[in-house]
């Protein structure tokens, strides 16, 4: 399936190389004021453009379509629409069986009639209709503040010196980016399945090239003893002194910022040659791939990371007692 949520549901829709991406949005309450104004922001923030990124730029004018009036939400459905103006189809018309890609299970999975031009439904361009969708989703929890940075590239805090090396070496390195979520109240998520962090983790699985998440303390935390590892509560509000729990308790946050990060993986498609099967000949053959790619995609994250933080907060908010 391609929609996520209970209560603030959103479904994800389009292809790299087709018409156009967007997002469904279900569950948003009326009133909430949304001008074309508001999406620019971090629209602009998800681009390429910089070094590292890939040289295709779109224009990203989003469309709304539907459960927007006289720029407030109606309580209906809203879809947005983004077209798309910059593809370069040629560039896959014989690429088969990319290594790190979708294009194998992608072949199996949907008996061969799936669209492979950049990725198709796979591609990291439909995190375009998240980051929509989170602009929404951070009205509905306006009080919450939700900000994602990059802290490691490749390995290394010295972004410039790793990206130039990929780029010289026709390669590309990942990274990890932090989201902290303040202004948090007590008591969204529940217990088990719904758990913060079981909400949180689903929606940023969604991100092409997430490979890993961690809370609080995270993996840290199997070298600690319970001593180090308990957050002292110091006053009625719920404030720790520490916050190796990452804000969450059981499941249900505790009133501390939300603190959590994820590993992204480097990206699959590279100019440097590699070898793979051809499926028409049952051979492993060279391959070099050609087309328009990132260097390192952790660049275009954090915008992303926030929306997907956003949007399951507001469906735990919409949920809440």
């Amino acid at each position: 399936m391609n929609s996520f949520g209970t209560n603030f549901r959103v479904s994800i829709w389009g292809e790299s190389h087709g018409e156009a991406v967007g997002i469904t949005i279900d569950g948003c309450p009326p009133g909430i004021e949304i001008t074309d104004e508001c999406f620019s922001h971090d629209i602009s923030r998800r681009k390429s453009g910089a070094k590292g990124t890939t040289p295709r730029i779109e224009p990203d004018r989003p469309m709304v379509l539907s459960g927007i009036y006289n720029n407030h939400t109606t309580g209906a459905p809203i879809t947005v629409m983004v077209n798309n103006t910059n593809t370069r189809s040629k560039d896959y018309k014989d690429i088969t069986y990319r290594p790190g890609h979708s294009d194998f299970v992608a072949e199996k999975k949907y008996k061969g009639f799936t669209d492979p031009r950049g990725g198709g439904h796979f591609s990291g361009r439909l995190t375009l209709g998240l980051v929509i969708a989170g602009v929404i989703a951070k009205k509905i929890v306006n009080n919450i503040n939700i900000k994602a940075e990059i802290i490691e590239i490749g390995g290394s805090t010295d972004f410039d010196s790793a990206i130039n090396k990929a780029i010289e070496n026709n390669n590309s390195i990942g990274g990890i980016v932090e989201c902290i979520a303040s202004n948090i109240p007590v008591g969204l998520g529940e217990p088990f399945f719904d758990s913060v962090e079981s909400v949180i983790s689903h929606a940023v699985f969604s991100i092409p090239a997430i490979k890993g998440i961690e809370f609080g303390s995270g993996f840290e935390s199997a070298k600690m003893t319970g001593l180090q590892h308990n957050d002292l509560i110091v006053d009625k509000s719920g404030k720790t002194e520490t916050n190796n729990a990452g804000g969450i308790n059981g499941g249900i946050t505790n009133g501390n910022d939300i603190i959590f990060r994820v590993a992204v993986k480097p990206t699959s498609s590279i100019a440097a040659e590699q070898s793979t099967l051809n499926k028409k000949n049952n051979k492993i053959e060279p391959f070099k791939l050609i087309g328009r790619h990132d260097a390192c995609i952790a660049l275009r994250v954090p915008v992303v990371l926030e929306a997907v933080t956003a949007i399951a907060l507001a469906d735990l908010k919409q949920r809440a007692y």
